[in-house]
């Protein structure tokens, strides 16, 4: 797990290689907190989400949040949170692309494919978290080419920030 308790928040729409990202940056660090494991019909999924996160904190264990969050309505909860818990709180942003997201997404099956009007929906409704929302630190995530990822530090909300590239 990481070296002190972090809430790594990620942001994007469905389909945009969040998943695929912790799978390869964060795992073995963060545990994962993620609304799809919970089981189809189950109830109340934000109040279990954040009970998960609350426990995680209280064990001194970072947890990843592997949702869309695409507004302050879902990500301040989870700002709030972790502060609470004595916790820094990271947003991962995954830059809208609508287009790959929807050929991905095709490319999925049963259950772990959405609807193109859930997408699009989530489009509309998206905004790139900022310091201003509470996060200690943005960082903007994007595929490499190389079946990677690159990841900007953005906390300052310029465009000078350095890169560094995560297999």
């Amino acid at each position: 797990m990481a070296t002190e308790p972090d809430v790594a928040v990620l942001v994007g729409l469905q389909a945009a290689g969040k998943s695929t990202f912790y799978a390869q940056c964060l795992a073995g660090r963060y545990a994962l907190v993620s609304k799809d494991l919970f089981p189809r019909g189950a109830r109340n999924r934000q109040g279990r989400q954040m009970r998960l996160v609350a426990e995680h904190l209280a064990a001194g264990r970072a947890v990843a949040v592997d949702n869309t969050n695409p507004s302050p309505q879902e990500w301040g909860p989870l700002v709030e949170a972790a502060h609470a818990h004595g916790a820094t709180v990271t947003a991962y942003w995954f830059p809208p692309d609508v287009t790959g997201s929807l050929r991905r997404n095709a490319a999925r099956e049963g259950r772990d494919r959405v609807p193109d009007v859930g997408v699009l929906a989530t489009a509309k409704r998206l905004r790139r978290p900022s310091p201003r929302d509470g996060f200690d630190a943005v960082r903007e995530v994007r595929f490499d080419g190389r079946g990677g990822f690159r990841v900007r530090d953005r906390t300052d909300d310029t465009r000078s920030a350095g890169a560094e590239t995560v297999p």
